[in-house]
């Protein structure tokens, strides 16, 4: 069975996205196993302590993302932009360029907002940044959820068309790490 790495943008507690990835988690059943991975621990990056011997926590950001089939990124909006937790303490697992352990993987993003948009331009600037790395986007149309505060309840999703929707991501996601290496080099 796939192994998935879900990262959240947000660090808060009630995390929209959290929230997301979890009930994406939950109603995956047998098709996938969707590991959340939170980055509260991961410190703001510091070129400096990007050495052979990184902090023990961004070791381990580092394993997980390796030892994933594929990542799954849900990220809020803040300001027009990706949160800072992505560009400044995740940037720590997606780095350095050709040595990434994100390089060749495949990668789903999907972003919230309490906006009419969903955080369109937040998952533009997060998959230009992913793209940058040789991360696997896939190509498929944004998963943007605009008025997410009214999809959430009780911790989990609980809009029906929109965990349907997010589920056919991942199941893009799947079939992308289900392709041969040989079609994955041919197609790019």
């Amino acid at each position: 069975m796939p192994v998935l790495l879900g990262i959240s943008g947000s660090l808060r507690r009630q995390s929209f996205n959290a929230a997301i990835l979890n009930s994406l988690a939950d109603a995956l059943g047998d098709k996938a196993t969707l590991r959340i991975f939170p980055l509260n621990a991961i410190p703001m990056y510091d070129q400096d302590a990007d050495t052979d011997t990184p902090p023990e926590a961004v070791a381990a950001l580092r394993a997980a993302i390796g030892e994933a089939d594929g990542i799954v990124i849900a990220s809020p909006e803040y300001n027009h932009g990706m949160p800072g937790v992505l560009k400044k303490r995740a940037r720590l697992g997606f780095a350095p360029y050709g040595k990434a352990t994100l390089t060749g993987k495949p990668v789903f993003t999907l972003t919230s907002s309490p906006g009419a948009v969903g955080g369109a331009r937040a998952q533009a600037q997060l998959n230009e940044t992913l793209a940058s790395i040789g991360a696997r986007m896939l190509l498929r149309p944004q998963s943007v959820i605009g008025a997410v505060h009214e999809k959430i309840a009780d911790g989990r999703l609980s809009d029906k068309s929109t965990l349907e929707f997010l589920l056919s991501g991942i199941d893009a996601l799947l079939a992308e790490i289900a392709r041969p290496a040989s079609a994955v080099r041919e197609a790019n």
